[in-house]
C-alpha cells in the first residue's frame, strides 16, 4: 500500500524521485502547475523532451527527465477536463493517479509528488477529485511514499478532508 501525507507547497521545490506534471494532452507547458513545472526543469530541455513522447491521451501517463528540478523523472499525466460527471470524468481522473503511480514503479522511484490533478482550469469539483486521488492512491499496491502537494490552503483543507 502507498503511504500518503498531505503537504502545502511549491511542486516544483519537492525532494523526491519523482513529480507528476498535471499536463495537456500535447504536453506542451501551459499555465498553473504545468508552466511552473516546465519553467523549473528548464523549458527547452523539458519542451523537446515531451515533443518525442507525442502527446498523452487523457488518463495515461508519460515518464521524461526532471532536468533542472531535484526529482529525478517527470511523470506527466493529461486530467479529464470537467463537463458534467457524465463524461467518464472520475474513470479518467482515477487512471491519471493509477498510470502516474505505474509509471513510477516502473522507473524504480520510491518517492513521488503530485498535484492536484484536474481541479485549476479543467473545472473538476475540488472535493470530488480530493476523494478520488486519496482513495487511488492509497489503494496502489507498491510500497510507494506519496505526497500530495497542495498549492493553496483551499487544496490542502479538501484533501485532509478526504483523508478522514
Amino acid at each position: 500500500m502507498a503511504d500518503l501525507k498531505i503537504t502545502l507547497g511549491d511542486i516544483t521545490k519537492s525532494k523526491v524521485d519523482a513529480i507528476v506534471n498535471a499536463a495537456n494532452t500535447g504536453l506542451v507547458g501551459g499555465g498553473g502547475v504545468d508552466g511552473a513545472i516546465h519553467r523549473a526543469a528548464g523549458k527547452a530541455k523539458l519542451d523537446a523532451a515531451c515533443r518525442k513522447l507525442g502527446g498523452c491521451p487523457t488518463g495515461e501517463a508519460k515518464t521524461t527527465p526532471g532536468f533542472n528540478l531535484s526529482a529525478q523523472y517527470i511523470i506527466h499525466t493529461a486530467g479529464p477536463i470537467w463537463r458534467d460527471g457524465s463524461f467518464e470524468e472520475d474513470k479518467l481522473l482515477k487512471n491519471c493517479y493509477i498510470n502516474s503511480l505505474k509509471q513510477a514503479v516502473a522507473h524504480d522511484c520510491k518517492t513521488v509528488a503530485f498535484p492536484s490533478i484536474s481541479t485549476g482550469v479543467y473545472g473538476y469539483p475540488l472535493d470530488r477529485a480530493a476523494k478520488i486521488a486519496v482513495k487511488t492512491i492509497k489503494n496502489f499496491d507498491a510500497p510507494l511514499k506519496v505526497e500530495m502537494v497542495c498549492f493553496d490552503q483551499k487544496t490542502e483543507e479538501a484533501y485532509l478532508k478526504a483523508m478522514k
